[in-house]
């Protein structure tokens, strides 16, 4: 594994522990060089990583400020299972609760979001997602089953992903997000421990494979208070 990477491991750690608290910085790429016995390029590739991962902010002329890791960091440009969010963010005990599994013919809305029409067969699958004892997150999937086939409730309760990529060996590659904030449904409200908000964070995703084939699309709700969506970006002239 590059030394950067180890470097990132070990301050993230740290953070984690609250070794170098909420609001402090950590220290400068001078001291890390030495603390690390590396390079400046080593140092400020752990921190660009521990930056786009939501767990420090980079400051000109300050440094690099930590920030409240008591708010889960969700890559809003990467495409990460819940179980692959789950083992980064191993200080965090979850459950994944299949609330329902549907197969059949997709009505126009979900016709449309597929780009299939109304003979085709997709599974329509809602999901909970408790973390430390709160369910905060409420996934619903929709899944061309052509493409997709032999789905069931355990692979839902389990990882997709993981069955999509490992079992039937098609690559994942890309998604296409939109991001906005939404009142709460009566039925969220049900489903979810919204302690009084009533709004929520919606993440729309159209998910493909390597081939550009459409294979799925996903509504998530986030209870705002718990997620940090990150990003890493950068300039071009």
């Amino acid at each position: 594994m590059a030394k950067y990477h180890d470097i990132y491991e070990d301050l993230k750690g740290k953070i984690e522990e609250k070794e170098y608290g909420a609001g402090t910085y950590l220290p400068s790429e001078n001291e890390l060089m030495k603390l690390y016995d590396s390079s400046r390029d080593t140092v400020r590739k752990a921190l660009n990583l521990l930056a786009s991962s939501g767990y420090i902010q980079k400051e000109k002329r300050k440094g690099s400020l930590v920030l409240d890791v008591g708010l889960i960091s969700f890559p809003v440009s990467g495409l990460t299972s819940f179980k692959e969010l789950e083992r980064s963010a191993y200080r965090y005990h979850s459950k994944t609760i299949v609330s329902s599994f549907e197969y059949g013919h997709p009505n126009a809305r979900i016709q449309k979001k597929l780009n299939v029409g109304p003979e085709s067969f997709v599974y329509e699958i809602k999901r909970i997602r408790k973390i430390d004892g709160e369910k905060i997150i409420l996934d619903e999937d929709y899944i061309n089953a052509k493409i997709i086939p032999g789905l069931d409730a355990q692979i839902a309760s389990d990882s997709i992903y993981e069955y999509i990529e490992n079992t039937l060996g098609l690559p994942i590659a890309f998604a296409r997000k939109e991001i906005t904030v939404v009142k709460a449904s009566e039925e969220e409200k049900k489903l979810l421990d919204l302690e009084g908000y009533d709004l929520l964070v919606c993440v729309k995703s159209y998910n493909f494979l390597e081939d550009a084939t459409l294979f799925c699309y996903t509504v998530s709700k986030h209870r705002p208070d718990k997620f940090r969506f990150v990003e890493f970006s950068r300039r071009e002239k």
